[in-house]
């Protein structure tokens, strides 16, 4: 029922502050795993890519705004994160969550990047695509072809947000190829952790936000990532979380209120013998 194996390894490089990710040697949790009620589900050290959970971890699935991982790793990769990146019309004809950034607004890219790992806001997803690739099916492309490089074998995307779209999908073992990755970077590290922010728009108005993680919000080892949900993927959850050197990353897919956060604190809690 809980198949492990190994996932390709990912090289922590990058002029990464030493000591992360923690090298301590792979291990299997004493105890059994928690029972998951989630479709899909998967569990791995995130400094060797061990898996010590799955449960349908190749399924192919939509998997909501837990994709702007994606997003995220191909910009901070590019660097240049100082800037500018102005609104365009088009940016903002995308629902349903956004910030409300308008056409002709000026923002840089670091402080876009923020408020959607934070408040997952699709308007700003479709503007730093849009900006990076000069068309959201462009940087759907790029998507596809990090994807391709990581050894994401069994996902496709089709935009930036997440929103459903036909023939887009991944699974949790690619998602946890993808957050393995992502954690590399200390930029992407600091900023699935944050808990609130004030967004401050070009024409001097703000808007504080939470994180929609509530796993983040209510346990201390947790550390990220992002969340996801619409009608078609149902609540989708990828976490990390740190105790004792050992760091550990989690996915659910295919999940529901208050299960998803339930199961990934409890799967969370297993991975690092809490």
């Amino acid at each position: 029922m809980s198949p492990t194996g190994a996932l390709r390894p990912v090289s922590y490089s990058s002029g990464q502050p030493a000591g992360y990710p923690p090298t301590v040697p792979s291990y299997k949790p004493s105890k059994p795993a928690p029972s998951v009620t989630a479709r899909s589900a998967i569990v791995i050290h995130a400094n060797s890519g061990t898996v010590i959970y799955s449960k349908n971890a190749d399924s192919p699935r939509p998997v909501a705004s837990t994709q702007k991982l994606m997003l995220a790793l191909i910009l901070v990769e590019a660097g240049n994160l100082d800037k500018q990146v102005t609104v365009a019309a088009s940016d903002t004809w995308v629902e349903p969550t956004k910030m409300g950034i308008q056409a002709g607004q000026s923002y840089r890219q670091r402080d876009l990047l923020r408020a959607v790992l934070v408040r997952s806001s699709n308007d700003i997803a479709r503007c730093l695509a849009r900006d990076h690739a000069g068309s959201e099916a462009a940087f759907a492309e790029m998507m596809n072809r990090r994807a391709r490089q990581l050894g994401m074998n069994n996902s496709h995307f089709v935009n930036a947000s997440g929103l459903p779209a036909p023939n887009q999908y991944s699974t949790a073992r690619d998602l946890s190829i993808l957050a393995a990755a992502a954690m590399q970077y200390s930029f992407i590290r600091e900023t699935v952790k944050t808990k609130e922010l004030t967004f401050h728009f070009s024409n001097g108005a703000t808007k504080h936000v939470t994180t929609t993680n509530k796993v983040l919000q209510r346990d201390p080892y947790c550390t990220g990532m992002k969340t996801g949900y619409t009608n078609a993927s149902g609540r989708c959850l990828v976490s990390s979380g740190t105790h004792n050197g050992r760091n550990i990353i989690t996915v659910v897919l295919g999940s529901d209120v208050p299960r998803v956060w339930d199961e990934s604190q409890a799967l969370l809690h297993w991975g690092l013998e809490l």
